[in-house]
């Protein structure tokens, strides 16, 4: 995208919103104006990008008159509602909900697995889910090289994937439990500090969740192997940032953890620890760009089995820098 576009970060206040900004900073992104639109409630608060500052514009339909593209970490209401309207005028719009990932004329993306899916002229891109992104470029590795027979994956997913509010709940519980007062119960169905809870967003008929169908079916789009044997169970944790992932993987024809352990060394924005007694954990990854993977072993239960460890910030890679590079490659 050349720098004299005009963007657009929709949710401009909320934490993947907030993060794009972060982001922006960081890699030092130049742009001809940048649009920060939120509801009603940000309306006139101020936030500086790369020196110069701006100020939070209402979310309407207008708003996206003159924009090139535009960054959308809103939930699916939202999302469905305005990125329609934006691509309408002709704005490219990256988009954080799940409200057009499955669709399939709609390219779900990881840049550094398959940036290719994306079509001259395509108006709409979707962004994974945060708990997918950090998987599947390992997973891309892996299948490459020995090809994917089965994945078992089992997250441990933060509380910052529920939003602000989530945050917020966790600190008031611990708080609350450390001077022996009532807990309140608002963001999860159960208490979260000092607990797991094995449900991400709601459970359907058959018992998995819905979080646990994202993970199964956007890996199967995006590594495109719709016949991929995967299952999930996805698990919220007292974690503020970062999810973390335990995988177990079967393939085709072997591949040595040694193997792996080189072949992901050599792949950017992958950070490997091949020391058995060092592994990543969500207090060291987050605010970090990149996926970090460790204990990687042999699993002796069936030919070519491995199991690894796998750690991302859910908010920094998860969302706004996956949504940021796959603007940075167009």
């Amino acid at each position: 995208m050349k720098n004299d576009a005009v963007l657009a970060i929709v949710g401009a206040t909320g934490l993947v919103g907030s993060e794009m900004q972060n982001v922006l900073n960081d890699l030092k992104l130049k742009f001809k104006d940048i649009k920060l639109l939120a509801s009603e409630n940000s309306v006139g608060e101020l936030y500086e990008i790369n020196g110069e500052s701006y100020e939070v514009k209402l979310l309407t339909e207008d708003a996206f008159n003159g924009v090139d593209i535009a960054l959308f970490g809103t939930k699916n209401e939202l999302s469905e509602k305005f990125v329609k309207v934006a691509s309408e005028k002709g704005v490219i719009c990256i988009d954080n909900s799940s409200a057009f990932r499955m669709n399939e004329d709609v390219p779900l993306v990881v840049p550094e697995v398959n940036f290719d899916a994306i079509k001259s002229g395509q108006k709409i891109i979707a962004n994974p889910n945060c708990s997918t992104i950090q998987m599947i470029p390992v997973l891309d590795a892996i299948e490459k090289e020995a090809g994917l027979e089965r994945v078992v994956v089992s997250t441990y997913q933060s509380v910052s994937g529920a939003g602000k509010n989530a945050l917020d709940e966790l600190w008031s519980q611990t708080l609350a439990i450390f001077n022996q007062k009532e807990i309140e119960v608002e963001s999860f169905l159960h208490q979260i500090a000092f607990n797991l809870i094995p449900q991400i967003d709601m459970i359907e008929e058959d018992g998995y969740s819905k979080e646990e169908y994202k993970m199964i079916n956007e890996t199967r789009k995006i590594l495109n192997l719709p016949d991929l044997k995967i299952t999930a169970t996805c698990v919220r944790v007292p974690v503020f940032f970062s999810h973390a992932e335990s995988i177990n993987v079967q393939t085709k024809k072997e591949i040595t953890p040694q193997r792996l352990i080189e072949i992901l060394s050599k792949k950017e924005g992958i950070v490997v620890n091949d020391n058995v007694y060092e592994y990543p954990m969500p207090i060291d990854t987050a605010g970090e760009n990149e996926i970090f993977v460790g204990r990687i072993r042999k699993d002796y239960s069936v030919p070519y089995g491995l199991n690894l460890w796998v750690v991302s910030d859910n908010i920094r890679k998860g969302a706004a820098l996956n949504a940021v590079q796959i603007m940075q490659k167009l």
